[in-house]
């Protein structure tokens, strides 16, 4: 029989873990004996790093890794149906055990929240960008972070912090709240200064641009890219979602849909949370 693991009363989850060791090097098997499923390791060589990693697997099932391992070696195994990893009760859920994610989520509620109920001029007036030569002057540097906090309309907010409360908290639990901090403010200063490169000012020297949507694309970008550079570190994305979110930015290019899109700071934004990505890859290959 080979060298037993450990047995499920469940299919879903040995198959899950098996895949998982097998992409860690690990032969492992899924047997099922009388109603459990057993892992059987092909080797004794591994048994004390595979009775780790089960440990591991134990404490956190659901770790996204554990699904990537899955989808890579071409299975289709899932603790839970699909649909539940973006149910929007889990995504809220998710994001307010998240602190940082927790707060930029209630300050864009609660701007947009004030901006309906009529304060949306003394908003504006303090939070919109402004040309660079203007911030020169006036040294007013929080406006390059201000436009993330503002939106337009309903769609414009829940699409936003929608993708926000997903990917803001997965970064936030596995790689801590500094890290998703720092994602946060270089894509933001850097979506909200790009858009005002390709953008003409309104009266009062304002840029009429917002959103959080350049930061969504930098935390895509950053989970994407952390998913394929360090599968290990449990962040990835479905090729799915990363397509939709692609298509999404080459239909804002195309000027073909109902609303103005903010083209260069998703543009701006998704570069530097996949340059941020593979920076923070390299370093750690490094250190």
């Amino acid at each position: 029989m080979g060298n037993p693991l450990i047995a499920f009363n469940q299919q879903s989850p040995a198959h899950l873990l098996a895949n998982y060791l097998t992409s860690q090097n690990i032969s492992a098997n899924v047997v099922q004996h009388d109603k459990e499923f057993v892992i059987v390791l092909e080797s004794h060589e591994h048994i004390e790093r595979a009775k780790l990693i089960a440990e591991d697997f134990l404490a956190n099932p659901t770790n996204p890794k554990y699904q990537q391992a899955a989808w890579d070696n071409g299975k289709n195994v899932q603790l839970a149906p699909s649909g539940n990893g973006f149910s929007l009760s889990k995504i809220i859920g998710d994001a307010v055990k998240a602190p940082f994610t927790s707060v930029v989520f209630a300050l864009c509620v609660a701007v947009y929240l004030l901006s309906i109920f009529g304060l949306f001029a003394p908003i504006a007036q303090h939070l919109l960008m402004q040309p660079f030569s203007v911030l020169l002057q006036n040294h007013e540097w929080w406006r390059l972070l201000g436009p993330a906090f503002i939106h337009f309309s309903v769609l414009h907010i829940v699409f936003n912090l929608l993708w926000w409360g997903m990917l803001g908290a997965k970064i936030e639990r596995t790689l801590g709240i500094s890290m998703l901090l720092i994602v946060f403010l270089i894509s933001a200063t850097i979506s909200n200064a790009a858009q005002a490169l390709f953008s003409d000012p309104v009266q009062g020297n304002l840029f009429l641009f917002g959103g959080l949507s350049g930061v969504v694309y930098a935390v895509m970008g950053f989970v994407w890219w952390l998913g394929w550079l360090r599968p290990s570190w449990g962040l990835s994305l479905p090729n799915s979602i990363v397509g939709f979110m692609l298509v999404w930015l080459v239909l804002g290019y195309a000027d073909i849909l109902w609303v103005s899109m903010a083209n260069a700071a998703h543009t701006a934004g998704l570069i530097s949370g996949c340059l941020l990505a593979a920076t923070l890859s390299l370093g750690s290959g490094k250190r």
